[in-house]
């Protein structure tokens, strides 16, 4: 089968994406993936990290403490390169189609990962679905770099990216950077990228998730098996059957040698959540949700930090639903038939709710609250155009500027539910209000830079914005998101 007959069924999607797009070239979605090896991933985490508060998992655990060995593979020949890596080691696949993908019992180092990768240039790597079968595994491993990649499910009935739950030790320090995950929707529970087992140290960073049944689906169902000080950053995830994402809530965290046992941060920022208006079979769900942690131990005092996010359209459930411990600024959620975004007990209860500078644009209500956060909350500076801005709590107005939709055009320069139309920028001196106080949220991630990641200045600004006039950063579209 040729590389065109094998995306014939995705071309459908790919319409509704930017002009330029190309599925077997040099770009995807708007973003040079096919370019972005672990060196740049490094250098822009490197770049990115903020100042080291408490819990916040690192990035840069791969950066290289010297040169390794590089192995060039072909599909002939894959499997048996990639079974006998060692520390340090990059795999560099050939263009072509590759039967699935295993990584098994294979352990890097701090500074040595080992890195499965496609080609920097021209043609991707396919790696191809098989019934009965996940697309590509990570099984028993640590400190892995799976990079470049396209991974195509076929609509089998297989996961794109698993690690599987096993009888053994836990799967960390796992780099996923600038893969297309395609083909993995033939069920509401298939999944492009999933964990099953222990886990912690993830990063997942500049994938592009098209179709799948759930995008991303991270810890056990039952709660055993948690996802711990994570990165999830600059992803694209579009259309799925159920979640755009779904982190699952944690019971008592194992001790296994190695897991932090303080709090740790997962932090969710900078990606973008899209939905359509497929049914969803096995229950409508929201874009993005997050369940709690323990009431005591290790994990209770985990905290989510969810920022930078754009989060666009839901025909039967909100935008974004949490539980746990959630700061949650500088967010744009658009649409949500339900809600924008609604804090409330689900498996687990909710505990804390840090909910400010985020910019709301939703048919019925704005941020719902269902339940009251155990250990506090905080809502101001928020750019709300809802029916119900606010429900559940009594927050004060003043410390927000509310709207009904039909009014937004007064405030921003083209308030819709269309991407490609909507630019919710303010318009000048429009979404001002006195000083807020950001200083209880100091602890907190990129707390002081607005969704453009830029200078909140005088905190003059209500919603994710710190600007007015012409917006200087990211056009909101269906891409990967970036500093541009």
């Amino acid at each position: 089968m040729s590389e065109a007959g094998l995306y014939r069924g995705l071309r459908r999607v790919w319409r509704i994406l930017p002009v330029g797009v190309s599925i077997l070239g040099l770009s995807i979605l708007g973003w040079p993936i096919t370019g972005l090896g672990v060196d740049l991933a490094i250098a822009t985490a490197t770049a990115m990290s903020p100042p080291d508060p408490s819990g916040v998992p690192s990035e840069d655990f791969c950066a290289a403490k010297g040169p390794g060995r590089v192995l060039r593979a072909d599909p002939s020949n894959y499997r048996e390169l990639v079974s006998a890596l060692q520390a340090g080691d990059t795999l560099l696949l050939a263009s072509g189609r590759y039967p699935r993908l295993t990584i098994a019992n294979l352990n890097g180092e701090p500074g040595r990962c080992i890195t499965v990768t496609g080609p920097a240039a021209g043609q991707r790597a396919l790696i191809i679905g098989q019934n009965g079968h996940n697309t590509a595994e990570i099984v028993d491993s640590s400190y892995i770099v799976v990079s470049n990649l396209t991974i195509d499910s076929l609509g089998m009935g297989g996961d794109g990216i698993k690690a599987p739950r096993t009888t053994h030790s836990a799967t960390h320090h796992i780099v996923l950077d600038g893969n297309l995950i395609s083909g993995a929707g033939a069920f509401q529970q298939t999944d492009g990228i999933s964990t099953k087992t222990p886990t912690w140290n993830w990063v997942i960073r500049r994938n592009a998730i098209v179709g799948a049944g759930t995008g991303i689906y991270l810890g056990d169902s039952d709660g055993s098996s948690p996802f711990v000080a994570g990165i999830i950053e600059n992803n694209l995830v579009l259309n799925p059957l159920g979640y755009c994402m779904e982190i699952k809530y944690q019971l008592n965290r194992p001790a296994l040698a190695g897991m932090p046992q303080g709090p740790q941060s997962t932090i969710i920022r900078n990606n973008v959540f899209i939905k359509d208006d497929r049914p969803s079979p096995d229950g409508d769900r929201p874009n993005v949700l997050v369940g709690g942690f323990p009431d005591t131990g290790s994990g209770s005092h985990d905290l989510y930090q969810i920022y930078g996010n754009l989060l666009v359209h839901n025909p039967r459930e909100a935008l974004f639903q949490g539980s746990g411990r959630i700061s949650f600024h500088d967010n744009i959620l658009v649409g949500g038939q339900s809600a924008g975004a609604v804090f409330r007990d689900h498996d687990l209860p909710l505990k804390l709710a840090h909910i400010f500078s985020n910019t709301i644009y939703s048919p019925q209500i704005g941020i719902k609250f269902g339940s009251l956060p155990r250990e506090g909350y905080a809502v101001l500076g928020n750019l709300i155009f809802a029916e119900a801005p606010i429900t559940g709590l009594d927050i004060a107005a003043k410390d927000n500027l509310v709207a009904r939709p039909a009014d937004a055009g007064n405030y921003v320069k083209a308030p819709s539910s269309r991407l490609g139309a909507l630019d919710f920028y303010p318009l000048p001196g429009k979404a001002t209000g006195s000083p807020l106080d950001l200083s209880p949220f100091a602890g907190e991630l990129d707390f002081d830079r607005d969704f453009n990641g830029l200078s909140k200045g005088g905190h003059y600004f209500r919603g994710a914005y710190a600007g007015d006039g012409s917006n200087p950063g990211w056009r909101l579209r269906e891409q990967i998101k970036t500093n541009k």
